[in-house]
């Protein structure tokens, strides 16, 4: 029985779907005036892995993620490069894209705009308008926080409490154009040479909150199943969602909510910002770290806690990594002397093993748990391809387990085949590493090359190998 924390009741839930076999889920995306940094992969992944292991347990997901490319960011960026601001989200949007790809995260089943969904936005605005949730002032619309009963709900906040924190504004002008400190726009009057479209209100552009909603109940209905996106989105952005949405249509926005926990940097856990210095750069990490072992460090950190980003951390889940692709080699080389039939004792095991996986899993997605059970699977996979007498299906049984389960974490296990200046590198690694006191790398080298037929010999006057016959 699968169990979700939902930030909304602040309890672990069962999770029944409004539609039986389908899953309905929107999580926000990034406003692409820059490349993604590495807590927004963090959000994409740990929903990614959120997604691949609804659809492992048979469900259709409908999975719906966000571009903003229209906001103040937006604008500053496209002034500061001298271009226009759909110039810039189309350059960030094809960066995204590009990134999350190396990431091996799944395209969402649709990607929608801001700029895309303007009349809707307007029409979703004038509803509120005319049933008194929302204010026209000076250009600018604004909704009546207050007048929404539950306001504060989500963050559990109490609105007395509340002094100009929903829409994170203090300029004095804007709170002097509202109503009350904590209203949040809706709509956005034109500055001069702004991007800007037409409506009731004159020529302007949606507030930041605004097109989540609009997007989200348009293509997945006033009512849906979950809705994701950072701890840092539950104040005020999520909270004002939920109370704009519901004003408008009456109906519970979201049944689920499910935040992801931040990244910090470093030893010292600082959390990740501009001003520190230590922003991190998916698109420039890529240029120097493994893909799959970037996915694989965050992917097996339960998705609501923090991620501590370090070296170390990222070399611990690169030999993890490099454990399991080990294990799946030495038992595929196996194939080759295998016998016909199964092993009914060890496939039993293999069916424990997995129960054990989904058990941890369903309490909340715990990929903790979750991947101690990979783990165990890997060691079981190692002692099989030790034995002297191995069967066919039960090999095939094993490799097809591994492989279904670490694709939850995004992973692509694969055989290897080395040709000759391969070898020769994992030669020079082990001899290296040798060098070091690294034992075990050294170990593991050798046992990954004999699962691929190649034989080392170590000699006075080095290490010599050969193809075993």
């Amino acid at each position: 029985m699968l169990k979700v924390f939902n930030t909304l009741t602040r309890q672990k839930e069962v999770f029944t779907p409004i539609t039986s076999g389908i899953v309905n889920m929107y999580v926000c995306g990034p406003t692409v005036y820059n490349y993604i940094h590495i807590g927004n992969a963090r959000s994409a992944i740990a929903f990614d892995t959120i997604r691949r292991y609804f659809e492992y347990k048979g469900y259709h997901v409908n999975y719906l993620s966000n571009f903003t490319d229209v906001d103040d960011k937006m604008i500053k960026a496209a002034k500061e490069a001298n271009t226009t601001v759909p110039a810039i989200a189309e350059k960030y949007i094809n960066a995204f894209m590009e990134d999350t790809n190396a990431l091996n995260i799944e395209p969402a089943t649709k990607h929608p705009r801001a700029t895309e969904n303007i009349k809707d936005i307007i029409a979703f605005v004038q509803a509120l308008v005319a049933k008194g949730y929302a204010y026209e002032s000076e250009g600018d619309v604004y909704y009546r926080a207050r007048k929404f009963k539950d306001y504060g709900k989500l963050s559990h906040q109490n609105i007395d409490d509340l002094e100009v924190g929903a829409s994170q504004h203090t300029d004095p002008e804007e709170v002097a154009r509202k109503e009350d400190p904590i209203d949040f726009a809706l709509w956005k009057g034109a500055k001069a040479d702004e991007i800007s479209w037409d409506s009731p209100w004159g020529k302007g552009r949606p507030g930041w909150h605004i097109e989540c909603s609009v997007m989200a109940t348009k293509y997945l209905g006033d009512n849906f199943d979950i809705h994701g996106g950072g701890q840092d989105l539950t104040f005020p952005h999520h909270e004002n969602e939920i109370a704009q949405s519901e004003a408008k249509t009456g109906e519970k926005f979201a049944n689920y909510w499910l935040h992801n926990g931040f990244v910090t940097v470093g030893d010292d856990n600082e959390k990740m910002s501009k001003s520190l210095g230590n922003f991190v750069m998916v698109h420039d990490l890529l240029k120097t770290e493994n893909p799959q072992v970037l996915r694989f460090f965050m992917a097996t950190t339960q998705y609501r806690r923090p991620i501590q980003y370090t070296q170390a951390n990222l070399e611990d889940a690169n030999n993890n990594l490099k454990h399991l692709q080990t294990a799946f080699n030495n038992l595929h080389y196996r194939l080759d002397d295998a016998e016909e039939g199964n092993d009914p004792k060890t496939e039993q095991e293999i069916h424990q093993i997995e129960a054990d996986f989904v058990d941890a899993m369903d309490d909340d997605f715990n990929v903790q748990n979750g991947i101690a059970e990979v783990y165990e699977l890997a060691k079981l996979a190692n002692v099989y391809a030790e034995r002297p007498v191995v069967f066919k299906d039960s090999i095939a049984f094993i490799l097809k387990t591994l492989t279904e389960l670490v694709n939850i974490f995004g992973i692509q296990l694969a055989a290897e085949s080395l040709n000759d200046d391969g070898i020769e590198a994992l030669i020079q690694e082990r001899i290296d590493a040798r060098k070091n006191r690294d034992f075990s790398r050294s170990d593991e080298i050798r046992e990954q090359l004999k699962a691929q037929g190649i034989i080392l010999e170590d000699t006075p006057q080095g290490t010599r190998w050969h193809r075993e016959k």
